[in-house]
């Protein structure tokens, strides 16, 4: 897994790998927006729903934590075992959104992760214990782990899965 030197570090991995990865629907048409190919296991849709539903997981994490509430990880109703079903509501979520809308809400999305990321002090991103919610599984990551692997890490691995969706749908 990628480290990181300070919280600028993080916020500028985040802002590179997302912007990647929207340019890679730039040429899909909003008709293609919910073709399937079993070899690529997700629609350009779906790609999308995806990862507006973990960046939105972690803003709600914190808010729920600096409410006071109890945070459930992942979700309320949802086991770390059994995520597909939480993928499936991550898709239903969005699957009314146009192409277009489903792109910008992905950009003011992770506006509002990289404004939340600067709000945090370096310790409280790198030190484990840093939020309650980030301490809420066996493996106590330090929050800035858990940012990563739902916005950088998974920007990577989805735009490789775009770019598949692409070629066989016959993209040069």
């Amino acid at each position: 897994m990628r480290e990181y030197s300070d919280k600028k570090d993080l916020i500028a991995e985040i802002s590179k790998t997302a912007d990647m990865f929207i340019r890679e629907f730039e040429d899909i048409r909003e008709a293609d927006k919910d073709i399937r190919f079993q070899e690529a296991d997700r629609t350009p849709g779906e790609i999308i729903a995806y990862q507006l539903g973990w960046m939105n997981l972690l803003l709600q994490w914190e808010h729920d934590e600096l409410e006071g509430k109890e945070v459930i990880t992942p979700a309320p109703g949802y086991k770390w075992n059994r995520l597909g079903d939480l993928y499936q509501e991550f898709y239903d979520r969005y699957q009314n959104y146009s192409l277009q809308e489903l792109k910008e809400t992905f950009t003011d999305t992770v506006l509002k992760i990289t404004v939340w990321v600067n709000k945090f002090s370096e310790d409280e991103l790198f030190i484990p214990g840093g939020r309650k919610w980030a301490s809420s599984t066996p493996s106590n990551w330090p929050v800035w782990k858990w940012i990563h692997i739902n916005t950088a890490a998974p920007f990577k691995t989805f735009r490789g899965k775009i770019r598949k969706w692409k070629k066989l749908r016959g993209f040069p």
